[in-house]
């Protein structure tokens, strides 16, 4: 198991230039990473760059779509870059035997019709270039360059490792509310924000479903003691339903629904789910709301367990206290982000010799980064309705 992790393929680096809220982005990624960095610094827009690949790829995605999406090009392209500038993505593809297995190249812009065009598509295998675009096909027709050659299947044949790897890529950002809709699955597929998550759960095989189900169902013991039971059901409408059974005074218990579980439930029910679900890249957006403290302290006890069993890749974003509390979380692991007048920085914080002084005088890593994220003047907050 331990060689089946080590060849686990992750992202190893990240470069990007005028991606949303950066400028210039150049950090390595590893196996774990934490995103810290205060309100509205991008910790979501760096998420979306994976997001973004993989809905490159994917079926109903590509190119146009992943960029109309999200506004255009003049929407995604930072605030701080100079008048027309090319927006980049560079992503190195590896694992722990070689952290640059691979290399994935996406230089785009728009037309006078404001439609995205590529202006740079490139693949490296070992550091041997398989692809460079535009070519003399996209020269001699322009068009062409209105689509990746990643998200063709008969043309990426040389290079489909990457694309099945960045198809791969999981986010999931429960909305508890979204769960909760009788209606919720309608139209709606692998929805990041739980829209379709029973829907999901009733499509998986059954003897996978009953053990996933099991093994949460043991975690969320520790959260919700009472719980003594949790399977799928459906109504008679076929609707899916989870539905667990609570130990009080009465003998044989109660069931109830997802409609009458609590959000925190739910949530860490979605986040269990989804560390099991895939061996792709997973990406979580603030996991510890609506958890209790103690709970969130051991979120990543909990992922570095199952990144021993399966080397899956997990990237987090938090602005979380008790989860920055962990003392196996590396200096390397935690990216740091910081606005600036030319956007915002990203950087591992072992490169802050201040934050290594901090530790080695006994600071957790939350008391030596988390003040460098909060807001200046919060307290004039209190004087709103003064």
């Amino acid at each position: 198991m331990a060689r089946a992790k080590g060849k686990m393929l992750r992202f190893t680096h990240i470069n990007l230039e005028n991606w949303r809220n950066f400028a210039r982005v150049d950090v390595d990624l590893q196996r774990r990473g934490f995103l810290i960095g205060p309100n509205a610094s991008g910790k979501s827009n760096l998420l979306d760059v994976f997001r973004f690949l993989r809905e490159l790829v994917s079926v109903g995605g590509g190119f146009q779509e992943a960029v109309r999406k999200r506004g255009g090009v003049s929407s995604l392209r930072c605030l701080a870059a100079r008048r027309h500038s090319d927006i980049l993505v560079r992503i190195s593809i590896g694992n722990d035997e070689n952290l640059h297995a691979w290399e994935y190249v996406l230089r785009f812009n728009q037309d006078n019709l404001r439609r995205p065009i590529v202006k740079q598509e490139s693949v490296a295998k070992q550091g041997s270039c398989i692809l460079e675009r535009p070519d003399d096909k996209d020269r001699a027709d322009p068009k062409r360059l209105t689509q990746t050659y990643i998200e063709q299947v008969y043309v990426n044949q040389p290079f489909r490792e990457v694309s099945e790897f960045l198809s791969s890529v999981r986010y999931l950002h429960i909305v508890p509310q979204l769960v909760r809709d009788p209606d919720r699955s309608v139209g709606l597929t692998q929805d990041p924000y739980g829209g379709d998550f029973l829907e999901q759960i009733a499509s998986t095989p059954e003897r996978t479903k009953k053990s996933r189900l099991k093994h949460i169902l043991s975690a969320l013991r520790v959260a919700v003691p009472q719980l003594k039971e949790l399977e799928l059901w459906r109504d008679d409408r076929g609707t899916p339903h989870l539905r667990g059974k609570h130990e009080h005074w009465r003998p044989q218990g109660a069931w109830q629904t997802e409609d009458q579980f609590s959000d925190g439930t739910l949530r860490l029910l979605g986040l269990l789910w989804a560390a099991l679900d895939g061996t792709g890249p997973l990406l979580l957006e603030e996991p510890e709301l609506s958890l209790h403290p103690e709970v969130v302290r051991f979120i990543p006890q909990m992922f570095a367990r199952i990144q021993q069993r399966t080397g899956r890749q997990v990237l987090i974003s938090t602005h979380s206290s008790d989860l920055l509390q962990d003392e196996g979380i590396g200096l390397d692991e935690a990216l740091l982000l910081q606005p600036g007048p030319e956007g915002t920085s990203v950087d591992i914080t072992a490169s802050f010799k201040e934050i290594k002084t901090l530790l080695e005088g006994g600071l957790s890593l939350a008391d030596a980064i988390l003040p460098r994220t909060r807001p200046q003047h919060a307290e004039q907050l209190t004087l709103f309705g003064g």
